[in-house]
């Protein structure tokens, strides 16, 4: 019980393990549930919610438990899923007169477009909290729609057909559509840009007017951040950073240099960001720390749909998932094919922004609740007490990761840096509209070519392949690659046709391991495997 510390994972140590999932959320709902009469022939999908506060009183393996049950819930309109007044963005609909109300509850382009998180999000093995195929690709922006129809007749802003501008959108005009990806190992991704954008910030206030500094962090450069000697701030020489992250926080133009490492483009700071923003977009749930209490903006009839313990629970569900690791056969020929694919896709370039690991210093590895950078509609420090879990606990899903003389190594292949990685406005890999850029604004419909370096741990069982989902295959989304990758992939094209099946052979190794899989590197029956191979 929470007693004015950080409620840790170390608690775990005071609760019996031998219970499954199942009786441990029987055991939750126990402590919160009224049950009665009242119960008879209601269809929920979450019998009933953590109350703020009892997030610190339940075990951390409870507490993961109904994180998990809030990520698979099928939510129902009994429980307030739907939104019939409200956007998928939080607004209030372009025409109240029309709500979201059967049959135009559900649209797969504007939303509500799915009935639970793990409906998108459960590939390899099924797994909650895992990516998915092409079907389940969101299409981003669309949900500052009402209701998307491309009705010819209808010519109200940003109702079913026309933009902000009073433009016809088409299908490719709507939205940005993107493949579902998995949240395997993020929480370490979180600590990772909490930790660039500490060191960040730091440069930035030891930066006195009339002078500039290098954005250094984890080895990687962002770029420079400079004073003119008024003491104005000057962001033009900032590099790989969201826009979001470069307006200014004062009146002088203080950039807050937050790194965002989630949505594709790098537009949400947390997995608590993430999480409040997919609840009401997908579902129509509404989270109380984004709506208030005892309010009902979307006109649902319920109130408190969420409330700040539920998102909790669910914000460590996803930040305890297992680590992705490497599956290589034990054939000769494969893995010398692998060794030989592992050193080129380094001297090509590839390596320069798939960074085969960061590093996690500090205890960075201990997941914090609320992270500092939130914004505003999230949980902020100081709302609640802090809840601390330790992401390299043997107690959590396997494979983890693990300290190594006072470093966790994260091997997630990413820089976490944004780049152009497109020939120009009119690559079909870019995207029409810009989310870091306010929606209706020139830069908005100017569109977006940077994108946050994919993660390629666990990309090799987590297809389809690119931003956009629509490549098949690993050698197409690397044959995709122009813009600030073109030297690289230019260096893929100009090898012999054994080294390029090689890096392809390599990337084959980058797995989301079936649950439970003891150690992070194995061999095609989940062996454990010693690599690289000892001479």
């Amino acid at each position: 019980m929470h007693k004015g510390k950080p409620f840790t994972v170390s608690n775990l140590s005071r609760f019996s393990f031998i219970a499954g999932t199942a009786a441990l959320a029987a055991a939750l709902f126990a402590m919160v549930r009224t049950g009665g009469a009242a119960e008879i022939g209601r269809e929920v999908a979450l019998p009933a919610h953590l109350q703020d506060g009892q997030e610190f009183q339940v075990s951390v393996r409870a507490l993961l438990a109904h994180g998990k049950q809030l990520f698979s819930a099928n939510w129902t309109i009994q429980e307030g899923g739907g939104r019939p007044l409200s956007k998928g963005t939080g607004a209030p609909l372009a025409d109240p007169t029309d709500p979201l109300i059967f049959p135009r509850n559900f649209n797969r382009l504007s939303a509500m477009d799915a009935n639970s998180c793990a409906g998108c999000h459960n590939a390899p093995f099924g797994i909650a909290g895992g990516g998915g195929d092409f079907v389940t690709s969101v299409f981003v922006l669309g949900q500052r729609f009402d209701f998307a129809t491309f009705d010819s007749t209808d010519l109200l802003p940003t109702k079913g057909t026309v933009d902000e501008l009073g433009r016809p959108v088409t299908l490719q005009t709507l939205a940005n559509s993107r493949a579902t990806l998995s949240m395997f190992g993020s929480g370490f991704i979180e600590m990772l840009a909490r930790q660039m954008t500490a060191d960040l910030q730091a440069i930035r206030e030891a930066t006195g007017p009339g002078q500039s500094h290098p954005l250094l962090s984890k080895g990687i450069s962002f770029g420079t951040i400079a004073r003119t000697p008024n003491g104005t701030w000057d962001v033009s020489g900032v590099e790989g950073i969201p826009a979001k992250s470069l307006v200014p926080t004062d009146p002088q133009g203080k950039p807050s240099l937050v790194i965002r490492p989630f949505h594709q483009a790098g537009a949400v700071v947390s997995l608590r960001e993430f999480t409040n923003n997919a609840f009401n977009h997908h579902h129509g749930i509404q989270p109380t720390e984004r709506f208030g209490l005892s309010t009902d903006p979307d006109g649902d009839g319920f109130g408190n749909e969420l409330t700040r313990a539920d998102v909790t629970a669910a914000t460590l569900f996803q930040a305890t998932l297992a680590v992705p690791g490497r599956v290589i056969p034990n054939d000769p020929a494969i893995e010398q094919a692998v060794v030989v694919g592992e050193q080129r896709f380094a001297e090509i370039g590839c390596a320069t922004c798939h960074l085969p690991s960061l590093p996690l210093e500090q205890a960075g590895w201990v997941f914090t609740e609320p992270n500092p950078y939130n914004p505003s509609g999230n949980l902020q420090p100081g709302d609640a007490p802090t809840l601390a879990v330790d992401l390299t606990s043997k107690w959590l899903p396997r494979p983890r990761l693990t300290p190594k003389d006072g470093v966790v190594y994260v091997p997630a292949f990413t820089d976490l840096k944004l780049h152009d990685i497109c020939t120009g406005p009119e690559d079909p890999n870019a995207e029409v509209l810009d989310m870091n850029q306010p929606p209706g604004s020139p830069g908005f419909f100017a569109g977006n070519r940077k994108f946050i370096t994919r993660k390629l741990w666990g990309v090799a069982n987590e297809p389809p392949y690119f931003h956009h989902g629509q490549f098949t295959t690993l050698r197409q989304a690397v044959l995709a690659h122009a813009g600030e990758a073109l030297a690289a992939r230019q260096a893929f094209e100009a090898l012999d046709e054994s080294e390029q099946g090689a890096i392809i052979e390599f990337l084959k190794t980058l797995q989301v391991l079936p649950p439970g899989t003891k150690h992070l590197v194995v061999d095609e029956h989940y062996k454990k495997k010693v690599w690289p191979p000892r001479r």
